[in-house]
């Protein structure tokens, strides 16, 4: 038996994702636990700040793979 993941990344404390191999393409899954509404503004701005980057990480991953395997 193949297992359908292929990837697990554990990116920061509270995020995290999964790449899963599908029948037509791979679907990540991207686990966030944001913060609540008692932190301060510079520690959400921080947060997402660091989301905004491992998005676009994910995405340069996913593009340049697509360019690779054709």
């Amino acid at each position: 038996m193949v297992s359908a993941v292929k990837r697990v990344e554990f990116v920061r404390d509270r995020v995290s994702y999964i790449v899963v191999r599908g029948h037509w393409c791979n679907i990540i899954v991207l686990n966030v636990h944001a913060l609540s509404e008692e932190k301060s503004d510079d520690s959400k701005d921080s947060f997402y700040e660091e989301l905004e980057q491992v998005f676009f990480i994910i995405f340069l991953i996913t593009t340049l793979k697509f360019y690779y395997e054709i």
